[in-house]
């Protein structure tokens, strides 16, 4: 049985964003999947994309402004069967939330980072996001963007993302199978997609786009797959995805950009060293009594882990 993954909850997005192609993309991606509402969730930071959450029959959270990924961390290790959704601004996540984008790159939780990239802070009135570029002027701008652009695909790479692609909020068939292959994909991975603002930037529209964009699968020969720990190759797919990620004005590459199978997630990692986590994590363990008394016994639970003092 087919469930509806849109809430009733009116949607205020401003006519002609690409946030409406994205949240399609979401929905279509995990009914095709036959994903149960209590199978994912969702958290959102601040900003037009942290709206997300309410427009959804999942559950979620919009929290604090660049906070989305260390709150979505805590959902992922509490329950690790979830498929957790992280969806964001470019103002958001990768300015004041810069420091935890990358350091998931170095954790590997399993997260499926859902970048809504239009170069702008759409819900604040225009100024210039990371993405944006050195010297564009938007009319959202009085004066020339003074700050250089942030690559999203190449930071993702530098991170150590094991799962990289890009979208466009325009083309949802092609957005839709990048979450499906994202969610698929233990370990996790950023999806940046390209969208207009059609309320404050005039310069990379809806038809800009369109100009520009094409399909990585479209190149002969493109695999950007590691399914074996091979160095060469994975040293060989990961340049070939970083050269690719510096393509732009003429020529703007959508599609998956670097894949690797072979480096554990980090829950994973952490079943290594508690047997029992993935079976009994967290989230499904009685804490309480009906009194809301703790019933953990701290000395049993940490006896291997204890050291005797001298």
């Amino acid at each position: 049985m087919a469930h509806n993954f849109r809430s009733d909850v009116a949607i205020d997005w401003c006519p002609g964003c690409g946030d409406f192609g994205i949240i399609t993309g979401i929905t279509q991606a995990i009914t095709e999947m036959e994903l149960k509402p209590e199978e994912v969730a969702v958290v959102s930071g601040i900003g037009c994309s942290g709206k997300t959450p309410h427009y959804l029959n999942i559950a979620g959270i919009h929290t604090l402004h660049g906070r989305s990924i260390p709150f979505a961390v805590g959902v992922k290790l509490s329950n690790p069967g979830l498929k957790v959704l992280v969806t964001s601004g470019d103002g958001d996540m990768l300015s004041i939330g810069a420091g935890h984008f990358v350091a998931e790159g170095r954790r590997n939780t399993g997260l499926t980072v859902i970048l809504y990239d239009n170069e702008v802070y759409g819900l604040t009135k225009g100024q210039a996001a990371p993405t944006m570029g050195l010297g564009m002027q938007t009319k959202s701008l009085t004066k020339p963007n003074i700050f250089g652009k942030i690559n999203p695909i190449a930071l993702a790479l530098a991170s150590g993302y094991t799962f990289v692609a890009r979208g466009f909020s325009f083309d949802t068939k092609q957005l839709k199978e990048i979450i499906k292959k994202a969610l698929a994909h233990d370990g996790t991975a950023l999806i940046d997609v390209l969208q207009p603002c059609p309320t404050y930037n005039n310069i990379n529209t809806m038809e800009w786009y369109r100009k520009r964009v094409y399909k990585l699968e479209d190149d002969k020969g493109w695999n950007p797959t590691i399914t074996k720990e091979n160095e060469a190759e994975a040293i060989d797919k990961y340049q070939k995805a970083y050269v690719k990620s510096l393509e732009w004005e003429e020529r703007i590459p959508t599609g998956i950009f670097y894949e690797n199978k072979t480096i554990p997630s980090f829950t994973k990692r952490i079943a290594g060293f508690v047997p029992s986590y993935l079976s009994n994590p967290p989230a499904k363990q009685q804490v309480s009594d009906s009194n809301g008394f703790t019933i953990v016994d701290p000395v049993k639970t940490f006896k291997d882990k204890l050291v005797e003092s001298a």
